[in-house]
């Protein structure tokens, strides 16, 4: 029996998980939702999953970023690229990786999904906040640096540089309370982090994403910075999401 989307079952298996992704974070949502094929199992071990083509057009992305999807899976050993009449990419036997073992012990302690809503709120109240009170030249300043320090940093520091711009943002919001009670949350977001892989291609996205909310705060645009902000927390998400399928 054909093992690509053509073929009925299979087709019929992926329904549920596959859709058109957002254009925001098309990469992070559709290496989101191809993992929960895999996570779930609807393409077992050793079968093939549906052809570049046929999965690019369902998930509403270029033939670009779903190799770069497909990439970041065989890099973590979820996938291998056979070439060949036959070739194509196939899902390998799953193994229990310690990695894994690791963010399942710590997911067991938390409600993600609590998690992640709690940051997000926390996370574009603050932005609205800085940028509709405004912000001192001497906050801006400090908002500007926290932004440059993400661009300049390596990538085994890119996560420390992520959050420091993610709590001056909290801090400049001018509630306290709300920075403790975001610092709290980071926390927690962080060791999930942490149990998952840095992908450059979301790194890339991610500062562009601070980019555009650093100047939408500077411009006093409160909308422009909660919905910046808003997507930038839906991309974190969906990697997560995707990751403890």
């Amino acid at each position: 029996m054909s093992q690509d989307m053509g073929a009925g079952g299979l087709a019929d298996r992926l329904v549920p998980v596959l859709r058109p992704v957002r254009a925001g974070n098309g990469f992070e949502e559709a290496l989101e939702q191809i993992l929960q094929v895999v996570r779930l199992g609807l393409v077992p071990g050793g079968e093939r999953l549906p052809a570049e083509r046929e999965l690019a057009e369902r998930l509403g992305i270029s033939r670009v970023t779903l190799r770069e999807v497909l990439k970041v899976l065989q890099d973590q050993g979820l996938v291998e690229a056979r070439r060949g009449r036959y070739g194509g990419t196939f899902v390998l036997p799953r193994t229990d990786a310690g990695g894994e073992d690791e963010l399942r012990r710590r997911i067991a302690e938390v409600d993600i999904e609590d998690v992640l809503r709690f940051r997000e709120v926390l996370e574009v109240g603050a932005a609205g906040l800085c940028a509709a009170h405004g912000l001192t030249r001497e906050q801006e300043e400090r908002l500007r640096e926290a932004l440059d320090r993400t661009h300049e940093a390596p990538l085994a520091d890119y996560r420390r540089a992520d959050t420091l711009l993610h709590l001056t943002l909290a801090e400049l919001c001018g509630s306290p309370s709300l920075t403790a009670q975001y610092a709290a949350v980071r926390a927690t977001v962080n060791d999930l982090l942490d149990c998952i892989p840095l992908l450059v291609r979301n790194l890339e996205h991610s500062q562009r994403q601070h980019t555009a909310l650093v100047e939408a705060v500077l411009d006093g645009d409160a909308d422009g910075a909660r919905e910046m902000m808003r997507e930038h927390c839906a991309g974190t998400a969906a990697l997560l999401r995707g990751f403890l399928a």
